[in-house]
């Protein structure tokens, strides 16, 4: 939850440490429980502002979403059209996937078909930042990092 401007901070400090250090600390964060999850909790957004700060100041750098898709090749929003080896979506809080729904590739909710980020429909197509993909901190910033490098190493291997 991201506090209002001039809220009080504290609700997120535990024993003088902010939560993100005790999730990491105590490795829930990290935990593989997600693929086992029936119903799965929806994620909170916990931060103090310096999440937002950094995504803000283009730390990551981002681009918009591409608009197409044709085997390996993808076209951004300008038209350029781009070769691409392996896909890997990160789309936040609120995934989107219609440019997939003629592949085959979501459910019938429009979720991605998909065991731990990998594509179970398309080699090569993966998606990272998923609510629980592979732990609690799947769909935040303090674990998409770890995901992304789980699935970069099997997509390499595939």
């Amino acid at each position: 939850m991201t506090p209002a401007a001039g809220a009080d901070v504290g609700v997120q400090l535990l024993g003088g440490r902010d939560v993100h250090f005790w999730f990491r600390a105590t490795g829930f964060d990290a935990l593989p429980v997600g693929p086992w999850l029936r119903t799965k909790p929806s994620t909170p957004v916990l931060d103090t502002g310096g999440y937002r700060s950094a995504i803000e100041a283009g730390d990551p750098d981002q681009r918009r979403l591409f608009t197409s898709c044709d085997d390996d090749t993808v076209t951004w929003p300008d038209g350029t059209r781009e070769h691409v080896d392996a896909i890997i979506l990160a789309t936040g809080f609120r995934p989107a996937f219609p440019y997939l729904r003629g592949l085959g590739a979501l459910d019938s909710t429009g979720a991605p078909r998909q065991r731990r980020g990998l594509s179970t429909t398309h080699r090569g197509l993966g998606y990272v930042g998923l609510e629980w993909q592979r732990s609690f901190a799947s769909a935040t910033i303090r674990g998409v990092g770890r995901d992304a490098e789980y699935l970069v190493s099997r997509l390499l291997r595939a």
